[in-house]
């Protein structure tokens, strides 16, 4: 400590300490952690991964023991990706079984309105909502072994078995299909025959397509592996224009 000309006692300034590398190993494993995703300072482009896994969980919470996403974590961190300018694209990395649909496509409708760059790639599944999810990048992969499951709205809990409940579900399923024809080149006559098959499911309704079949039908872009999507995206960042300029 110092003494000034007036008596007063002042700390000096503190010189914060470098950390030691197993430390500063340590804080990017807690964000991963914490957030799923980490954006190494040292790559060729500055890239956010967002991880979409498990179950899209909406507005009401599910058990402790589901592996899911939150789209309350998801939609802030999308804003802040936008804003961020250091950021220069996004990979968004996706493995789930589907979920709240509101949910799902609320986060969909925020990556495709996204000037960020944005290259998704489907490993393991992109089910039920993760289909929309998995189009809404500008550019879209899937890695040959992965599935994705087409099949008409499901609603939980009792429903009335009236006209305005059916109108209800149908238009829910319109949003859906409209989201997907618009960020993807299949046909709306080949998704709906594909939402409606009877004859493949033992006890529902719709498909389960590979990766190469998705690619075949117009829903994704490519198949392709994780090096392949960040070549894209880098590809995107080099001929995008700088995002909100001065």
């Amino acid at each position: 400590m110092y003494q000034n000309n007036l008596g007063e006692y002042h700390p000096p300034e503190e010189v914060p300490e470098e950390k030691p590398e197993d430390e500063k190993q340590l804080d990017e494993s807690e964000i991963i952690e914490n957030t799923g995703s980490i954006r190494p300072a040292n790559a060729k482009h500055l890239i956010h991964c967002l991880t979409v896994i498990g179950q899209v969980e909406g507005h009401f919470e599910l058990s402790s023991q589901n592996k899911t996403t939150k789209y309350e974590h998801i939609i802030p961190a999308l804003v802040a990706v936008e804003q961020d300018r250091s950021i220069e694209g996004l990979l968004i990395l996706l493995n789930t079984v589907g979920g709240d649909v509101e949910a799902g496509l609320a986060i969909a409708e925020l990556i495709a309105g996204m000037q960020t760059p944005t290259v998704s790639l489907v490993v393991g599944g992109g089910h039920s909502i993760g289909v929309p999810l998995s189009v809404s990048a500008k550019k879209s992969y899937i890695v040959p072994s992965a599935s994705m499951t087409i099949h008409p709205v499901r609603i939980n809990g009792m429903m009335l078995g009236v006209p305005q409940s059916f109108d209800y579900i149908a238009k829910i399923q319109d949003r859906i299909i409209s989201f997907v024809t618009r960020n993807s080149r299949i046909p709306e006559e080949k998704f709906r025959e594909l939402m409606t098959n009877t004859k493949e499911l033992a006890t529902d309704v719709g498909t389960v397509i590979s990766g190469q079949q998705a690619v075949e039908m117009g829903l994704i872009d490519q198949t392709g592996s994780l090096s392949d999507a960040i070549s894209a995206l880098y590809e995107l960042i080099e001929n995008t224009p700088v995002r909100y300029p001065d």
